[in-house]
Formats: C-alpha cells, sequence, structure tokens
C-alpha cells in the first residue's frame, strides 16, 4: 500500500479552480474596457500670472465723495441721549421722504382684517418689535421737549440761503384731518397742495403757532402776502395743528367756530387739525424734532420740500422764504403756461380753392 503525504483533490476543487480563474479574466476585460473608454482629462492652460498683466486704469472704481455730515445730526430730540451744548445750523441738504404722497397714507387707523390680526397676535417676532416700541416710548422722558426750549428758542436748524433743487429735494409727507368747513369730513392735505406753491406751517401749542407766525403771518411777513395775493391762485397759506392728545382735540374741535372767525371763508379748507399719522419716522425725516416748536415748509406743485424753517424767524429768514416764494410761483406760472400751449389743438388753415387757367390769366390781365 503506497502512502501519499499530498491530499487528495476532488473534481469538483478544479471545476471551482477553473472557475474563479474564468471570473478574474472576465473582471480585467471588463475594467480593461472601461479604463480604455474613459477620456484622458486635458490639462487646462495656466493663467498668466499677476505680475505679467499689465495695470489697467479702470481696475478701481472711483469713490463716491462722501456726503456733508447733516445738521440734524446732533439737535436735541425727545428720545435718546440729553444735549448739553447745541447751536442750530443751516440745512445743507433737502429734508422729507423719498417717495411721493398718495391720498389716505398716515391715516393712523388699523386696516387689517380679523385673519391679519389674529396672524399678528401669534407671532412672537412681531410681539417682541410691540414691546420694544413700546418701552422706547415709556423711556421717553415727558419733559424733555421742554427742557431742549432753552437752545435757540427750539430751533431744530436754520432756514437755508436758498432753494433746495427740484431733483434733488424730498417730499411733504400726506397727512388726514378735519378742516374748519361745517360738514366735518376728514381731507388729506395732498391734493390740496398739488398743482400750487404751498406756505406751509405746522404747530401744535400756542407758543408753536406763535413762532410760524413769526414766518408766515400778514403782521410779521406783509410781502409774503402780497405775493399769495398776487400769484393768481398760485400760491396759498396753509396751517397744520398737530394735536395728537385726544382731550385737547375735543377742546380745539368744541372752538372751531372761533377759529372761523379769525379768518375768511375761503381759508376754511386750509387749516387741518391732524390727530394721527405722523409718525417718529416721518418726524425725523422732516426734521420736525420737536413738537412744541412751530415749523414752516415751502412746496412746489408735487409735494416737495424746496424750503423750511422751524422756531421763530431770525436774521434774513423771512426775507429767504419771500424770494423762494416768488421764485416758485414764477416757475409755476411758467409750467402752467407750457401746459396750456400743449393742450391747445394746432389751428389747420384752410385751403384756398384752385382757379382754372382762364380767371388765373384774366386775374393777371387785372393786376
Amino acid at each position: 500500500m503506497i502512502l501519499s503525504r499530498r491530499p487528495l483533490r476532488s473534481a469538483n476543487a478544479s471545476l471551482e479552480a477553473a472557475a474563479c480563474l474564468l471570473c478574474q479574466w472576465r473582471s480585467f476585460s471588463s475594467s480593461y474596457q472601461r479604463l480604455a473608454e474613459k477620456p484622458i482629462p486635458s490639462t487646462p492652460p495656466k493663467a498668466p500670472s499677476p505680475a505679467s498683466v499689465p495695470p489697467t486704469l479702470d481696475a478701481a472704481p472711483p469713490k463716491a465723495p462722501t456726503p456733508p455730515p447733516s445738521p440734524l445730526e446732533d439737535a436735541p430730540r425727545a428720545y435718546g441721549k440729553n444735549v448739553d451744548e447745541f447751536t442750530p445750523k443751516p440745512l445743507n441738504r433737502p429734508i422729507g421722504l423719498p417717495k411721493p404722497p398718495q391720498a389716505g397714507e398716515n391715516s393712523g387707523k388699523d386696516t387689517r382684517t380679523i385673519k391679519q390680526r389674529r396672524d399678528d397676535f401669534v407671532d412672537y417676532d412681531k410681539h417682541l418689535a410691540r414691546r420694544k416700541q413700546l418701552t422706547h416710548k415709556v423711556a421717553t422722558p415727558y419733559f424733555r421737549e421742554w427742557s431742549n426750549m432753552r437752545f435757540s428758542k427750539g430751533k431744530s436748524f436754520l432756514a437755508p440761503p436758498g432753494l433746495f433743487k427740484a431733483e434733488k429735494a424730498l417730499y411733504f409727507p400726506n397727512l388726514q384731518g378735519q378742516t374748519l368747513l361745517k360738514d366735518k369730513k376728514v381731507r388729506d392735505t395732498t391734493p390740496l397742495f398739488e398743482d400750487k406753491v404751498s406756505i406751509v406751517s405746522i404747530f401744535n401749542t400756542q407758543w408753536a403757532e406763535n413762532q410760524a407766525n413769526t414766518f408766515a403771518s400778514e403782521k410779521s411777513n406783509a410781502e409774503l402776502h402780497r405775493a399769495v395775493k398776487a400769484s393768481g391762485g398760485v400760491a396759498q397759506m396753509v396751517q397744520i395743528n398737530v394735536e395728537e392728545n385726544w382731550m385737547k382735540a375735543m377742546i380745539v374741535k368744541l372752538f372751531m367756530y372761533n377759529l372761523r372767525n379769525q379768518r375768511p371763508a375761503e381759508d376754511w379748507g386750509r387749516y387741518f387739525l391732524v390727530r394721527r399719522g405722523l409718525t417718529e419716522e416721518i418726524r425725523d425725516a422732516m426734521g420736525l424734532l420737536n413738537s412744541k416748536v412751530g415749523y414752516t415748509y415751502l412746496l412746489d406743485g408735487e409735494c416737495r420740500i424746496r424750503w423750511a424753517g422751524s422756531g421763530p424767524a431770525e436774521g434774513g429768514e423771512k426775507d429767504g422764504l419771500v424770494k423762494s416764494a416768488r421764485r416758485l410761483i414764477e416757475e409755476s406760472k411758467t409750467k402752467r403756461k407750457g401746459k396750456v400751449s400743449a393742450q391747445r389743438p394746432p389751428t389747420i388753415e384752410a385751403e384756398k380753392p384752385a382757379l382754372n387757367p382762364k380767371a388765373e390769366a384774366w386775374a393777371r390781365t387785372i393786376m
């Protein structure tokens, strides 16, 4: 009997070895085919180094010139830090709102639907914004505006030496209020200002009204009233009494008959009693920083603020208002003449009837 150390292999083992070799060959052929079909990436061209690129003059855009500081930046306000010293400066840039006003704006009424109010009630972010607003309102000192009156009798700024340019001027906001007309309807200020030169006085108390009268009353500035009367309806005087306290507003309404007796009937529609809508943002944009001070604005026919004054008139501010108003009146008259000439239909001359040759020859012999 012959013994062998090598283990005996079965026929199945040889078949399994042949199958493994066949699988290896198939995998090698398929991977080789995929590698052959894979595109070889081409090397991108190298970008030129910054040192090799010649410098161009237009590489760096020119910087915009920084505007001069606003004279209202350090002006005392009803909120914020208290100011110990302040000297009013003349306006060197236009004041107002960037968008033209529309009738119906700044009514102070809540126009939200019930669904919108419900959504706002459950909105936590709006709760935080409202909480911040109420905290700011509570933290505002009550007598801050009265204490700010010690600086130049409350003047927030000095009037500019001339008119603001029309293309750069900003807009006066729309306000709603009751006039002295007996129908007691709430009216908008924007339809009254359109296509007219308006001298607008804004005040809250009798002290503020007396300050505004130094600019626009007939006793203090008779030349201004003569220019308005000579304009032929192009210019007008408007007064806006802003009274946010409902009790004081009721007292003003009770004595409206006295206000009617103080002015002619054609001016009743130019006196507004405004209760709401003049927000803190609008006040800052207009330069109306102290509600206890009177302000005067000169508007053109597109509701743009072309000139402004605050507090009592000082120096040549009254003369500057008269000159600016006369210039705006002349510009408005010129625009109106251009509109009228553009609306006129062109005149068509009637064509002369053509004469026959015999009539023309006879006319020549006579002449």
